[in-house]
C-alpha cells in the first residue's frame, strides 16, 4: 500500500523560504521519478518540480530559479526548498510519482501541506 506523507508547510511572508519534505513508501520511491505538485484554490493541481531516480530535475517556469527539488534514497524522502516565495505560490503542496498514476494505487494523494505566502 503506497503511502505519501508531506510536511513543512506554513505561513511565510513574501520573499521568505520554506522547505517541504515528503516521505514515501520504499516500493514507490525507489523505482519512480518523483515530483511536487500544488493546487491553489479554484485551480487544477499542477506539477511544479520533478526529479528522476538518477537526480535529473525539471521545473515549471514559474518556479525555476527559486525552487529546488532533491531526494534522499536512504530515507525514501524528497524535499522542496522554496526561496523568494511569492503570493502566487500559495497552495496545498503534494508529492507523488511522476506521472502520479505510477504510484500503484490509482488516484492516490497524501494529505498535502499548506503553504501560505502573505504579501
Amino acid at each position: 500500500q503506497v503511502q505519501l506523507v508531506e510536511s513543512g508547510g506554513g505561513l511565510v511572508q513574501a520573499g521568505g523560504s520554506l522547505r517541504l519534505s515528503c516521505g514515501a513508501s520504499g516500493s514507490v520511491f525507489s523505482v519512480n521519478g518523483m515530483g511536487w505538485y500544488r493546487q491553489a484554490p479554484g485551480k487544477q493541481r499542477e506539477l511544479v518540480a520533478a526529479i528522476t531516480t538518477t537526480g535529473s530535475t525539471n521545473y515549471q517556469d514559474s518556479v525555476q530559479g527559486r525552487f529546488t527539488i532533491s531526494r534522499d534514497h536512504a530515507k525514501n524522502t524528497i524535499y522542496l526548498q522554496m526561496n523568494s516565495l511569492k503570493s502566487e505560490d500559495t497552495a496545498v503542496y503534494y508529492c507523488n510519482t511522476v506521472p502520479f498514476w505510477l504510484n500503484g494505487n490509482g488516484n492516490y494523494w497524501g494529505q498535502g501541506t499548506q503553504v501560505t505566502v502573505s504579501s
